[in-house]
């Protein structure tokens, strides 16, 4: 059975199209691998499932979007940047929840970013100050799992539940977020949290993983067994006038 995609349905941006100036495209498919129905987004969308069934792959080919388990943006949240989703264990490794039902792009305003995460609301308690990095666990740099509140000083980033960018996501975007109710979240949370991306100031359009190091040289080489007597042989050695080759009686 072959799926038929046909024409793709596209719907115009209600409003807020993000940063100034800036464009977003998105497109999601009926079913797993881009297969099926395509509907198309260039803004916010209260419920694509007025226009398809089921969500079973996206692709962002402007972004940064956030999308949402249930219309009317509501539910968890999904981060998605510039790449291709080709089934839900792509946007999330929950397997509970990983329904998509509303979307809108995201503001990325500036190529800085700075966050302040607090102990307590209204910006009590300890803080810890993060500025242009990426951290995969608030522990191994000081700080406790309880982030009650939060300032996104500059950019928009992304809280996660527990550590190595896993468990529920919570969009940060600038602003002042004085109660973890204000990003979503049922409890005060967040053990690692990272910048989004985005084409207009990083060309990969998403979160790079960092390379792993090189493999220091061995400083005890094994010598070779069997060293060669002539290491710069004549590939065209002279022949010789007084040698002849003599036939086999």
């Amino acid at each position: 059975m072959t799926d038929q995609q046909g024409n793709p349905d596209q719907l115009p941006a209600e409003k807020g199209q993000g940063g100034s100036g800036a464009t977003y495209k998105l497109a999601v498919f009926e079913f797993e691998n881009f297969r099926g129905k395509k509907v198309e987004l260039s803004g916010e969308c209260k419920d694509v499932l007025e226009k398809t069934q089921r969500i079973g792959s996206v692709i962002v080919e402007l972004g940064p979007w956030v999308g949402f388990e249930r219309p009317g943006f509501a539910g968890e949240q999904f981060v998605l940047e510039k790449g291709e989703y080709p089934r839900w264990s792509a946007w999330t490794n929950c397997m509970s929840i990983y329904s998509l039902s509303s979307f809108r792009p995201l503001k990325v305003d500036s190529a800085d970013h700075k966050l302040h995460l607090f102990e307590n609301t209204g910006f009590e308690g300890r803080k810890m100050e993060i500025v242009d990095d990426d951290v995969p666990s608030l522990w191994a740099h000081g700080f406790q799992d309880r982030v009650a509140s939060a300032k996104a000083i500059n950019g928009t980033w992304v809280g996660y539940m527990y550590p190595g960018y896993r468990g529920c996501q919570y969009v940060l975007e600038q602003g002042d977020f004085k109660h973890w109710n204000d990003w979503g979240a049922t409890a005060p949370q967040i053990q690692s949290v990272r910048r989004v991306r985005d084409m207009q100031w990083h060309k990969r359009g998403c979160y790079i993983a960092p390379a792993p190091a090189p493999t220091p040289p061995n400083p005890n080489p094994i010598p070779d067994p069997t060293p060669n007597p002539n290491p710069n042989p004549n590939p065209n050695p002279a022949p010789n006038p007084k040698s002849k080759t003599q036939p086999q009686p």
